[in-house]
């Protein structure tokens, strides 16, 4: 070794890394730590550039020690910002969570996937399978989702709206695959209840049980829909149709009204009725005159159109749906409806078949096409 080399390079290889940004003390650490190096290995391997070595191990030196000791302050960090034993703060984070999971900048399909896996706890294999599309489909879905929403600060209040028509996009899901979303949604739902007192948080959940409490009878053995009117009430869950009312009820007497609570009270309407013949369509109207005044959607005043079709006759409900565009989801099903209800079998069966080239899914398509081919058998036979 060349102490005097060393004795001369050393002063250089200092003040580089100080011009790099290193403070002094730690710079000189970091030489020292390099002239080990050197003493272990220059006498078997010397460096064609003696400085150049000392500098770059050097460097290297500083860098893995400031590392570490940033990892150490963050560890200290983490460690005084631990929560002191004893009772939890009254906020609950699961409530950020929520707000992060349906944060406006993200697509209604990824908020519900997002929300599944970091509230639900739902592995991406599950919500794959839940939604029909490959597990790396849904991987990167997630995946942009989280970097999406990466360093968001929550230092304003979130938007409950935002994440009520999530949970309600999971909960119209239904059932498929290996997770029941349908059942998802209502745990979820019920969680959020338990972190933030809010009345459509409550009409949200009371809609879902309500809603959830006719699924058994909601199709045949084979498959098949089976409409409001001619399901077997027997077959629908007492238990969860008296919480929703009772949730329900809880939430109306707060007198802040909105959207979820008013479906919620149509879906306790249909639940009230032993029969079909016996539901009260007049106080139906009034509330979906509620929902449409809340929400102003084409949807709700198709929906009504039914409801006045029922309540004032069927001429008075095509009246109502004569005003709205024909090419909303379903018009076509709900005029056949309606004009089978008038008598023109005809006009209705001619409709219903066209309803059912537009159908959504398969199985409503199958059941308009059963009831085209009802009222063409009728017809057939002078009936």
């Amino acid at each position: 070794m060349d102490e005097a080399l060393i004795r001369s390079l050393t002063p250089g290889v200092l003040t580089v890394l100080v011009r790099r940004g290193a403070d002094f003390a730690a710079a000189e650490d970091a030489v020292q730590d390099a002239l080990v190096e050197a003493v272990r290995g220059w006498p078997d391997d010397p460096p064609r550039d003696p400085k150049g070595w000392l500098v770059t191990v050097a460097w290297r030196r500083f860098l893995d020690a400031t590392r570490a000791d940033t990892a150490r302050r963050r560890r200290e960090d983490r460690v005084e910002e631990e929560p002191a034993p004893g009772p939890a703060p009254g906020v609950d984070d699961t409530l950020q969570l929520y707000f992060l999971c349906a944060h406006p900048s993200l697509t209604p399909s990824s908020a519900v996937a997002l929300t599944l896996r970091a509230v639900g706890g739902l592995t991406t294999r599950q919500i794959a399978r839940a939604y029909l599309v490959p597990e790396a489909t849904m991987a990167q879905r997630i995946s942009r989702a989280k970097r999406t929403v990466s360093g968001v600060r929550f230092d304003r209040p979130g938007d409950v709206a935002t994440v009520l028509r999530v949970l309600y996009l999971v909960f119209n899901e239904g059932y498929s695959g290996d997770v029941d979303l349908a059942a998802e949604a209502i745990r979820l739902t019920r969680q959020l209840a338990a972190s933030v007192d809010h009345p459509e948080v409550a009409g949200l959940l009371a809609l879902m049980l309500l809603h959830h409490a006719r699924r058994a009878a909601r199709t045949a053995p084979d498959g098949s829909l089976v409409p409001l009117a001619e399901q077997d009430r027997g077959r629908w869950d007492t238990a969860s149709i008296a919480e929703g009312v009772r949730i329900l009820q809880a939430a109306l007497a707060r007198d802040r009204l909105g959207e979820f609570q008013a479906q919620a009270a149509i879906a306790a309407l249909h639940a009230d009725a032993p029969t079909a013949g016996e539901t009260d369509w007049v106080q139906i109207v009034e509330w979906y005159d509620e929902l449409a005044r809340l929400t102003d959607n084409p949807v709700v005043r198709l929906n009504r159109a039914v409801a006045v079709g029922e309540a004032d006759g069927p001429r008075a409900g095509l009246v109502e749906l004569a005003a709205l565009d024909d090419t909303l989801p379903r018009h076509t099903a709900v005029a056949a409806y309606l004009h089978e209800r008038d008598g023109d079998l005809d006009t209705a069966a001619r409709l219903y078949a066209e309803a059912a080239h537009k159908a959504p899914d398969l199985a409503e398509r199958d059941h308009l096409v059963r009831q085209a081919a009802r009222l063409n058998s009728r017809h057939r036979h002078g009936r």
